[in-house]
């Protein structure tokens, strides 16, 4: 009953948090504010239910610092590039494919990251249950961690130095993990997810932590990342991005098929 109650009053904070932000994305236009909110909210979330867990003190701890870094890199990552740029391309789309109805259906899906802020926070939930002491499996969840979190800041901060530069505005990132990978910071996002599934192995019901890497997977792959990401970037890169598509792995690092004839 603790745990559920605790989940419930996440969930309601993360509504309430979403209403208000959809405000203010209604006074900015400017939506992209939901993506900081939702990393954001997965790692207060993470906290919370590492506290409220009745495991391994020192493993709950070390939980609440894994998320609790993790979510403030991304956020950091994602609030310099919003106030940097215009609203992110999928979500102009987005306006203009729903017209009128936008503003509505905009406060559905900030409701909708709520409550998928949740969701994802389960996992640590889980793991914060997990009764044994520290042994081989977190040191291995420790190690998938700082890879996962050093690759996914390398391949923003490899972006964000390729759209700086003027001259390739317009063309495609192939630098560095970008050559291996069209969406190689989805790739290490994913691998993050792996680490609580290691921690959280040997708690009750431990083996559920499996949802976090299998939902992030699908959602990558439907929902939020790759699709839109990928029609935006057609939409504004054209043949460039069709070659980049028939010659880089969407998600897995790996060489190109082919070396590419861009003329």
């Amino acid at each position: 009953m603790k745990l559920l109650l605790c989940v419930l009053f996440g969930w309601v904070v993360m509504s309430v948090a979403m209403t208000l932000l959809w405000w203010v994305q209604y006074r900015r236009h400017n939506a992209g504010i939901v993506d900081v909110a939702g990393s954001l909210g997965v790692g207060l979330l993470g906290v919370l239910f590492a506290w409220q867990g009745d495991g391994a003190p020192t493993r709950r701890l070390l939980l609440a610092g894994m998320i609790s870094i993790w979510a403030l890199r991304l956020s950091v990552h994602l609030v310099r590039r919003i106030g940097g740029e215009r609203e992110d391309g999928r979500y102009r789309r987005l306006r203009g494919r729903w017209g009128d109805r936008a503003q509505p259906y905009l406060f559905v899906l900030f409701q909708v990251q709520a409550s998928w802020s949740v969701l994802f926070a389960l996992p640590l939930l889980l793991a914060a249950r997990n009764p044994s002491p520290l042994g081989m499996l977190d040191l291995l969840a420790v190690v998938i961690w700082i890879v996962a979190l050093a690759g996914e800041s390398l391949a923003d901060f490899q972006l964000a130095r390729f759209r700086r530069d003027p001259a390739n505005r317009g063309k495609v990132c192939r630098d560095g993990l970008w050559y291996t990978s069209r969406h190689p910071n989805y790739f290490f996002e994913w691998v993050h997810w792996w680490a609580y599934v290691c921690m959280g192995w040997g708690a009750p019901l431990g083996w559920l932590t499996l949802a976090g890497p299998i939902l992030m997977l699908f959602f990558l792959f439907k929902i939020t990342g790759i699709p839109p990401t990928e029609e935006q970037a057609l939409a504004s890169r054209g043949e460039d991005y069709r070659r980049y598509q028939a010659s880089t792995s969407a998600f897995f690092p790996w060489p190109p098929k082919e070396k590419e004839n861009r003329s």
